[in-house]
């Protein structure tokens, strides 16, 4: 695109238009909302921390924040992997850090806070958890002492002195973390019992969030920012609601004068909270709060960010352009897509990769995106695919699933000629299977957006055509890749004839019956979709896993969705079990179950047994091709690991190279297919 077209987008977008705070000034209206992700190293943003954020810079957005929960005193311990702010050991970190992104034309701020009650009695120094008032936080599970005038004191200090690192540290600005955190704890009343100066009025509860900022102010002065995250309702009548959130802001702002209001609605002492509230997924509609985010908004003179499923651009677009936000948060938009902001400023939406909401990047992984394998992993994989300098090979791709698409995407880049071969008539794999259900389809995104990526780059797709070896050679190929995935795994079950697989029922391709068994071996969403698809068309459903509760392989947000439908649904569930085999009973089969606590057996009789066991590899294709490539089809780990070209020692003068990906290797989940596809063909 011209520079003048990319002027007139800039001129026109809501999104690209400046924003100036007190001395700093913005260049656009997207941010990315601190977050504690994962990559840490002993409490301090080293290498992949900084990495992470600077190719947000780099990518074009105007402000990067970080450090989700920064720790400012030994008793707010590490809970969730966060940041110590509370010793000067950190101030060479940050001025490293503020220096990678003001290069690249950003704005950098740190979260810090004082996690009170929600930090963890065992974690780091052991030391007792404190908080305005003695209550249990059913998540985390601390019982708090209750905070005396000392403790005020040295926190109000330690928070004083956490900012005025991070001003040494170069950073623009701060924000501190109410809601469900210490100064949250003491503004709200479900949390603050006291009948001190601290507790009762609305004024005396924002008495200890006054004195933290005043402190702040006083150590930092006038030309650092210092704004809140703030919660602007939290969707209980015994709580705040958006009039005495308001009317609280009014007057901290008033006392202590906030540059800026980081809104978000909600609890966040729950699952419940973060999965819905807080941190939404897929199965929450797109920007679930921007109208009481504006709401508040409208009755205050000061700029609010927010970001809470603003996952696409239009989301964002109209938040900024309806004056229901100044700043949008789209931080999981840019996990998935670092580069979303360059993007559209050169006329490139079409291009964004899209966040699908999957939350992927809020599991122990984090903060790798579902289908976007270099995310948190920037100092060892590219964000931005370059060409190869041997562009012009031939590569053969078989499958078009997660990696087969992947492998693809990444082979074009690279500037090769690619094949790709579906037996299917359309391209998704197993991902069409999974976006069923009542709150899994935007799982296809990542499908779609690969597939629009094929045809921009060239990719010579062939559908409805079942690869054999012949075919493949026809091709005359430099490097084969077998991404074919896999079929039901149920083969090791006794009685599995009599069986149904999660597939074909999802499918339809198999009936589901009166009454159904569904089992899951796996802990991953078939099973719980076959359970909810069920009980939908009113069959009587058992189900029955080996794990010891609901989808254990998933995120917690993903895990409470299904817990949620479930209870919607009238479903019970056992754990514990295994299943052992399956006999015909009459017209009926009986399942047999071994408990994994007791070794007891257990059966039950039902007119359908559905089972998920993962999948098990078809490779037949890759065998028969082995013998005729380079490197006997073996992908050298050491190679993979280090982004080197592939050795092809074993059969030099063989034609191609051949490797196998994703599940068509081993069952695993989405983002291992997609992480195979890429570090093997970034390097091709």
């Amino acid at each position: 695109m011209d520079d003048q077209n990319t002027t007139a987008t800039a001129t026109r977008d809501p999104l690209l238009q400046p924003l100036t705070i007190g001395h700093l000034t913005l260049r656009n209206r997207i941010m990315s909302t601190s977050h504690a992700c994962g990559l840490e190293e002993g409490g301090m943003p080293k290498e992949r921390y900084q990495r992470y954020h600077e190719e947000k810079a780099r990518g074009g957005l105007a402000l990067t924040m970080f450090g989700g929960s920064s720790n400012v005193a030994p008793d707010s311990p590490n809970t969730f992997r966060q940041l110590n702010v509370g010793v000067d050991e950190v101030i060479p970190y940050l001025q490293s850090f503020s220096g990678r992104v003001h290069a690249q034309g950003a704005a950098l701020m740190c979260q810090i806070t004082h996690l009170g009650r929600r930090g963890d009695p065992y974690g780091d120094h052991w030391l007792p958890m404190i908080a305005p008032s003695p209550m249990r936080e059913t998540l985390h599970r601390a019982f708090p002492k209750e905070m005396d005038e000392h403790d005020i004191a040295r926190v109000v200090k330690a928070y004083g002195d956490a900012a005025l690192r991070c001003k040494e540290g170069g950073l623009d600005g701060i924000e501190t973390l109410a809601g469900g955190h210490i100064i949250g704890q003491f503004l709200s009343p479900l949390t603050n019992h006291r009948t001190d100066r601290f507790g009762g009025s609305m004024e005396n509860r924002c008495r200890f969030a006054v004195m933290v900022h005043r402190e702040m102010r006083r150590r930092v002065g006038d030309g650092f920012l210092i704004g809140m995250r703030y919660i602007v309702d939290e969707g209980d009548d015994a709580g705040l609601r958006l009039d005495d959130c308001i009317a609280a802001a009014k007057f901290i702002h008033a006392e202590c004068g906030i540059d800026f209001f980081n809104a978000v609605y909600g609890k966040m002492d729950t699952e419940r909270g973060l999965a819905v509230d807080n941190m939404p997924g897929m199965a929450m509609p797109l920007a679930p709060w921007v109208k009481p985010v504006g709401a508040f908004k409208r009755e205050l003179d000061v700029p609010v960010f927010h970001a809470a499923r603003l996952s696409d651009v239009a989301s964002a677009r109209y938040a900024v352009a309806e004056g229901l936000v100044d700043m949008a948060g789209m931080t999981r938009a840019q996990i998935a897509d670092p580069y979303l902001v360059s993007k559209l400023t050169e006329g490139r939406e079409e291009e964004i990769r899209p966040c699908i909401g999957a939350t992927h990047c809020q599991s122990p992984h984090r903060p790798s995106c579902l289908h976007n394998a270099a995310t948190g992993r920037e100092t060892v994989l590219p964000q931005v695919i370059e060409r190869s300098p041997r562009a012009g090979r031939k590569v053969v791709i078989v499958g078009g699933g997660p990696a087969g698409l992947e492998a693809a995407r990444v082979s074009a880049r690279r500037g090769h000629e690619v094949v790709l071969f579906e037996a299917a008539p359309e391209l998704g794999g197993q991902v069409l299977i999974g976006s069923r259900g009542s709150w899994r389809r935007d799982l296809t995104g990542l499908v779609d957006w690969r597939a629009g990526e094929l045809d921009r780059l060239g990719v010579d797709c062939r559908l409805n055509r079942y690869a054999e070896p012949e075919d493949v050679l026809a091709e005359t190929p430099d490097m084969v890749v077998v991404a074919t995935g896999g079929i039901p795994d149920l083969d090791w079950l006794p009685g599995a004839e009599l069986c149904t697989s999660a597939w074909d029922a999802l499918t339809g391709s198999v009936p589901l019956r009166d009454e159904v068994i569904v089992y899951d071996g796996t802990g991953r969403h078939p099973a719980p979709l076959n359970a909810e698809l069920a009980a939908m068309e009113g069959k009587t459903v058992r189900f029955v896993s080996i794990d010891g509760y609901l989808a254990m392989e998933l995120p917690y947000s993903e895990r409470f969705n299904w817990k949620r439908r479930f209870y919607e649904l009238g479903l019970t569930a056992t754990f514990d079990h295994r299943l052992a085999g399956v006999a015909r009973e009459g017209n009926r089969l009986r399942a047999t179950f071994v408990n994994e606590t007791t070794l007891e057996t257990v059966s039950h009789v039902a007119d359908q047994v559905i089972v998920e066991h993962g999948t098990a590899p078809v490779d037949e294709l890759y065998h028969a091709l082995r013998g005729q490539s380079a490197n006997d089809g073996v992908t050298d780990i050491d190679a993979l690991l280090a982004l080197s070209p592939q050795p092809r020692a074993l059969k030099p003068d063989a034609p191609f190279e051949l490797h196998r990906i994703g599940d068509a290797v081993a069952s695993r989940n989405i983002h291992a297919a997609i992480y195979d596809a890429l570090r093997l063909c970034a390097a091709f």
